[in-house]
């Protein structure tokens, strides 16, 4: 080319491209196709990720094969995915249930199973979380215990739990795990995971010691009796003087305060209930009955019970556990209702998770009659067939928390393999077993037995402190067992059958005999007009022992001094019941049943009855005024925040002259204490007086007993430390008031209050706003529901958020009818338990009745049914709760057939 061709002739249109543009679109043009490529792989993980998440979603309409079956079952699901199930015998209905549970919840269900076989590290991997809880279980021997349990139930009992099992066998069979549940793609990016075992129907049995250990009784309160002695006694560890220990037992029972029964009602007038026998009184000598308990502030007996605390501790929730379990449940006569027929209302208050403890279900007949007697709807528990709490057609029941004593602590002299029994060594009882661990190490695990039952202070061993031999004789080392009605064979099993199938007073106490554990309180109504209560489970009998340490299983008991076992049971015609009282309701949520000094004895740790004095006032209230009860009004009584802290707090807090430094009036602090002025001492979400009051209480109960008890029994703030610091009130100078820590100075009520005001001012400033107005309890006090497995820090930020279901704010409160407890102890106000479901019967219209479940129906984070229900719940709404065959086809949205 000429040099004279100006650039861009002969054919080429195009100006010259400096060197710098020709990169930069090279550049371009690979930014272009790096955007695509990600674009793509965007769109191929987004289809991967949907198609990955979707894959579980069960059939929930058409037609599905389910070998087995005698005939055709139907199973129609309404706007909330509920399961209705319709066959034509209990094998088929049992068969067909434990297939739909599949469908919705295989994981929990397998994850269930796993903890309470003490294999939980078989599914989750090598961790130490689930390797201690493993060997906690197996000490415990649930499963061991449940196929003892096995042998002695009704035949029918075993055909409906194998059937079940064939059920949930039918579906697991030939899918490939990522088919059955999320949770096992996201554990198989970290373990192996192999295909599921078969269901076995010992599976479902060790379910309910899970059930049993966290609805248990008083254990807690014993163990923190023996902690806190540790801490406030003031006789020399050793001394065996009667009136020092009888002292310091004293100090540590003004935290246990005895129940109000004159300002909180018991659930029975004892009036109505027989009078039974005392227990067999044993005289034994002060110093002799007491020479044992010094030792407990010794630093080796406190490392003993530190141990079996910190043990049992490693059990996971599965039901719920510590400040906030527990329930509503109460029932009304026609008398005084709408309709002329009773109402039932029942919420147990219970660990929150995802997905929720309970699966909603109706169990149908198609023909009810000898052959095949079941018509029920209610709430069970996903790996167990039947219904827990519901109706049939005839009977509606609920069930809360009695809290009755049924496990005991024991002193044990170990000696190399034997204990001290009087004054011989016994040999322990011993067996070895094996944790596998899922990409770890087997561990092998020496559990010991004493004749009260397992040893649990050597499962999670803590440094020991050695103890010098007396007068030459080695005594060996203290060590705490483990005696709990659970760990024997009963007929719990039998027992949810009958409930399902019963239809009179009768039926109820016949069933309430089976249902050995958990101890629960029964209340029921009847079509026909009959309301009642009645009080079932295995409650041991003590020896009555006279001296200055309680003998009824509220402190630890000596191993080696057999008048101190257990000596039979409550028999089932001692039980405490009433059908028809003369009031016309029961109210029963957790508090006594029957007043202090009346038999049988059941326990002393009760909660202290602010709820249900509550639930009884605003009864009463409406039956004072001549109005009469209806559905609307049990949901509202159900939904009731007024906090009987606020009413014992309140004026006191008024009370208080808020200073500063100077002595100069401190506004700023009064800002706070002056929402509390016209407050109508309720809990609404929207509150910022409850926000500021909620921010006292956890201040005062830190200033006042922190300095006092070790971190692992500070107050978390339930109905029993609203007791103590009530009573505390009317002592200025109690010396819980008076901090440790300023030696100088001995504090007083008044000083504690005024610092409990000016903090609570000061912590809402950084945790919410300097200004009062932008203050809501709502915002402090907040659910946000985790997944049994998946919801901890080894899984990452993405998979944890979409499993978990959206944080929503709420209202109530601890020992508030709306009762969702926050742990004070913890600084945090989120929600730790609450109403895990909710539920209105009917009993002239059992298609009016309502319920609502804490998060929906499915397992699969995918379906619409995984949290549909929490907003509902969370706003204390309902659903229409269809009973009836036409009702139930009317609601129905899908229909899935299960042919032979």
């Amino acid at each position: 080319m000429s040099a004279d061709v100006p650039a861009g002739v002969h054919g080429d249109p195009s100006p010259p491209v400096p060197a710098a543009r020709r990169g930069g679109s090279r550049a371009r043009r690979a930014m272009i196709a790096i955007s695509a490529l990600v674009v793509l792989l965007l769109v191929a993980v987004s289809v991967f990720a949907v198609a990955t998440v979707r894959r579980p979603l069960p059939q929930t309409d058409g037609n599905l094969t389910l070998p087995g079956l005698d005939a055709g079952v139907s199973v129609l699901r309404d706007a909330q995915g509920v399961p209705q199930i319709y066959a034509d015998t209990p094998e088929d209905l049992f068969r067909a249930q434990g297939y739909v549970q599949a469908q919705d919840r295989f994981f929990e269900m397998d994850y269930r199973r796993h903890v309470t076989a003490g294999r939980l590290a078989e599914l989750v991997g090598d961790s130490k979380v689930a390797i201690d809880a493993d060997k906690v279980t197996r000490t415990f021997g649930w499963r061991l215990v449940a196929e003892e349990e096995w042998k002695i139930l009704a035949p029918e009992t075993k055909a409906y739990l194998q059937a079940y099992a064939d059920g949930v066998n039918a579906y697991i069979e030939d899918r490939d795990p990522s088919e059955i549940a999320l949770e096992y793609t996201v554990l198989g990016t970290s373990v192996s995971v192999p295909a599921p075992e078969p269901w076995d129907p010992i599976d479902s049995l060790a379910w309910l010691k899970a059930m049993a250990w966290d609805l248990r009784g008083n254990y807690d309160d014993e163990l923190e009796r023996a902690i806190a002695y540790g801490g406030l006694a003031g006789a020399p560890s050793g001394t065996a003087d009667p009136a020092a220990v009888a002292q310091d037992v004293a100090r540590v029972g003004t935290l246990f305060p005895t129940y109000p029964t004159e300002a909180n009602r018991p659930i029975l007038d004892p009036a109505e209930v027989p009078t039974t026998s005392e227990p067999v009184g044993i005289e034994i000598d002060d110093a002799e009955q007491t020479a044992y308990l010094p030792t407990l502030a010794g630093s080796e007996l406190q490392t003993a019970v530190a141990a079996a605390d910190e043990a049992l501790a490693a059990v996971p929730v599965l039901v719920g556990r510590g400040e906030g379990t527990g329930s509503n449940s109460w029932v009304v006569s026609g008398e005084h209702t709408t309709s002329g027929k009773p109402l039932l209302a029942n919420d147990p208050h219970l660990s929150l998770q995802a997905p929720s403890v309970w699966a909603q279900v109706g169990l149908h007949c198609n023909e009810v009659g000898p052959a095949c007697g079941f018509d029920v709807s209610g709430f069970s528990f996903a790996g167990f067939p039947g219904v827990i709490i519901g109706h049939n057609a005839d009977l509606a029941w609920g069930l809360t928390n009695m809290g009755a004593d049924v496990t005991d602590f024991f002193i044990e002299r170990v000696r190399d393999d034997t204990y001290l029994r009087g004054d011989d060594w016994v040999p322990l009882e011993t067996r070895t077993e094996t944790i596998k661990v899922n990409g770890g190490e087997d561990v092998e695990l020496d559990i010991s037995s004493t004749v009260h039952g397992p040893i649990v202070s050597t499962v999670l061993p803590m440094d020991k402190v050695a103890q010098s031999p007396t007068e030459g004789t080695p005594l060996g080392d203290y060590e705490v067992s483990l005696q709990w009605t659970a760990l024997e064979p009963g007929h719990t099993a039998d027992a949810v059958f009958a409930f399902n199938l019963a239809t009179d007073a009768q039926d109820m106490k016949d069933a309430a005999a089976l249902f050995e554990v958990p101890a629960q309180n029964i209340v029921f109504a009847t079509t026909d007009g009959h309301i009642g209560y009645q009080a079932p489970g295995r409650i041991p009998v003590r020896a009555s022992i006279e001296g200055p340490v309680p003998s009824d299983g509220t402190w630890p008991r000596p191993g080696w001094d057999a008048r101190y076992d257990w000596t039979g049971w409550v028999p089932d015609a001692q039980m405490p019941g009433v059908v028809d009282p003369e009031e016309g309701f029961v109210v029963a949520a957790n508090q006594a049943v029957l007043p202090a000094g009346t038999t049988p004895f059941l326990t002393t740790d009760w909660d202290y009855g602010y709820r249900s004095q509550r639930i009884r006032a605003l009864l009463q209230e409406e039956i004072d005024s001549g109005r009469k009860v209806d559905v609307e009004t049990m949901n509202t009584i159900q939904n009731d925040d007024w906090s009987p802290y606020a009413a014992a707090l309140v004026i006191p807090l008024l009370e208080q002259d808020i200073e500063n430094s100077k002595g100069v009036r401190n506004d700023f602090a009064a800002e706070g204490q002056e929402l509390l002025a016209d407050w109508d001492q309720h809990m609404d979400k929207d509150s910022a007086a409850a926000a500021y009051f909620a921010a006292v209480w956890r201040n005062l109960l830190e200033i006042t007993f922190w300095d006092d008890l070790p971190e692992s029994i500070r107050p978390a703030g339930g109905s029993r430390w609203l007791a103590v610091v009530q009573n505390m009130l009317e002592d200025e100078t109690n010396a819980f008031w008076d901090d440790r820590q300023t030696v100088s100075v001995v504090e007083t009520r008044d000083e504690v209050l005024n610092r409990a005001i000016t903090s609570a001012r000061l912590d809402l400033t950084t945790e919410l706003s300097k200004k009062t107005t932008d203050w809501e309890w709502g915002k402090l006090h907040t659910l946000s529901l985790g997944h049994v497995v998946l919801d901890n820090d080894a899984v990452p930020g993405f998979v944890r958020s979409y499993m978990n279901p959206r944080t929503v704010s709420m209202p109530g409160g601890s020992s508030i009818v709306n009762a969702t407890s926050w742990d004070a102890s913890s600084g945090s106000f989120e929600v730790t338990s609450g109403p895990s479901m909710r539920m209105v019967v009917d009993l002239d219209d059992l298609d009016a009745s309502t319920w609502v479940t804490v998060t929906g129906t499915s397992g699969h984070p995918a379906s619409k049914h995984y949290e549909d229900q929490l907003g509902t719940w969370a706003a204390g709404e309902t659903y229409a709760w269809p009973f009836t065959a036409g009702a139930v086809q009317e609601a129905a949205k899908d229909e899935l057939t299960l042919v032979p």
